[in-house]
């Protein structure tokens, strides 16, 4: 098993750990809704400290349901998820991809511009500086003869 693989499974364990240790050890049981949101934590402390307390502001939107308002909660977290997932699988495979271009060229040739592969054309100050349009663009053979 590779590094990595040891390292998502450990990863997935511990998930899997902290998901499963709150229902094993019972914590909760002691209270009419055990694993209510933070927010309905709170609304219950103010309402024991302060039971006339009106609150600033209504929400633009009150679900039917708690049913819904945890199906909605849990869409926001997954489109989230995709989000960041899609970005970084985007920069993995921009890295690869320039890791792959990086290994077909042959260790120590020139780009046309003069410089060595994988070295960045653009930092001596932009493409096409010093000469002439279309120069360049020949191929490996005609230069040699």
């Amino acid at each position: 098993m590779s590094r990595n693989a040891k390292i998502n499974t450990l990863l997935l364990l511990l998930v899997a750990a902290l998901a499963v240790l709150p229902l094993a050890l019972g914590l909760g049981d002691h209270k009419e809704e055990p694993f209510t949101g933070a927010d309905a934590e709170a609304e219950t402390a103010i309402t024991e400290i302060d039971p006339d307390y009106e609150p600033w502001f209504s929400p633009l939107y009150e679900p039917p349901s708690g049913e819904i308002e945890s199906a909605l909660f849990a869409l926001q977290a997954a489109i989230g998820a995709g989000v960041l997932a899609y970005y970084f699988g985007l920069r993995r495979g921009r890295r690869q991809g320039e890791a792959r271009a990086l290994a077909r060229r042959p260790a120590g040739s020139e780009t046309p511009g003069g410089t060595e592969a994988g070295a960045d054309a653009d930092a001596g100050g932009g493409a096409g500086v010093g000469r002439e349009a279309g120069a360049g663009n020949e191929t490996a053979a005609e230069r040699r003869g």
